[in-house]
């Protein structure tokens, strides 16, 4: 609602009012703060009507204590799982970038490559290797193209070398590429990634987990975004609450 600076009714003169009048204005003030209080957590709950509509079990998995793959301040983390080689992944990308570019400043999206195994592996060093060396913005959708629709890098069995070879294209040094894949570095963000996975109870891809608390299910990928845009709304309400307003733990006192 908006404020009409018009007044609606006439002003009254500028005479000193009586002390009864006084009094009566001093009632009737009270009790309009008393009515405009009541009514915040209805307009607070107007604001969010589609985060109602969502069921636990059925839109989204509920993860008590959960937190954040990597919490930044004022900002409302949503965690995309996805691999290189999933075909449902690359069938996603176009409608998640679509999707990002419309977000408001407080959400971030974070990519994060899924280490299960086997072919999973090499492509996910690949993704941290192009993050450490700045080329992943213009080489993530590219990527997809260049497994699911050129064919110029296998699925399965891909080297180090080839994978460089396509990073070479977006000006990586081919040697440096494949060494950055073998780093240290790289392979304490896999176990990051892995241990995140394995408690936010992902087990395929593509996934969305809004805040750390929840994990996206839907039953295609613009449900997956409805529920998405739902939950993040959901966390914004949460966050604006007055701390006096969420719930507390009672502290635990020894025996």
């Amino acid at each position: 609602m908006q404020h009409d600076p018009t007044p609606s009714t006439t002003l009254p003169s500028p005479t000193r009012p009586s002390p009864s009048r006084r009094r009566v204005r001093r009632t009737w003030l009270a009790v309009v703060s008393l009515v405009a209080l009541a009514t915040l957590p209805l307009f607070a709950a107007a604001a969010t009507p589609a985060a109602q509509g969502l069921v636990a079990g059925v839109d989204y998995v509920d993860m008590p204590g959960g937190t954040a793959f990597a919490p930044q301040p004022g900002k409302i983390e949503v965690v995309e799982v996805f691999g290189y080689t999933c075909p449902h992944c690359a069938h996603f990308e176009p409608l998640l970038r679509a999707w990002k570019a419309k977000l408001p400043a407080d959400v971030e999206v974070v990519a994060v490559p899924a280490p299960f195994g086997g072919y999973w592996i090499p492509y996910a060093q690949a993704f941290y290797a192009a993050q450490s060396m700045g080329l992943l913005e213009r080489s993530h959708s590219a990527m997809f193209r260049a497994i699911h629709e050129q064919r110029r890098l296998p699925i399965g069995g891909v080297t180090p070398t080839q994978i460089a070879g396509f990073y070479a294209d977006y000006g990586a040094d081919p040697e440096k590429f494949a060494q950055a894949m073998a780093s240290p570095q790289t392979q304490a963000k896999l176990v990051q990634a892995r241990d995140f996975l394995q408690r936010s109870g992902v087990e395929g891809t593509p996934s969305l987990i809004v805040a750390g608390k929840y994990r996206v299910l839907g039953n295609s990928a613009q449900d997956m975004l409805r529920i998405a845009d739902a939950l993040i709304q959901r966390e914004r309400a949460a966050q604006a609450r007055p701390k006096t307003e969420r719930p507390t733990r009672k502290p635990v006192t020894g025996t």
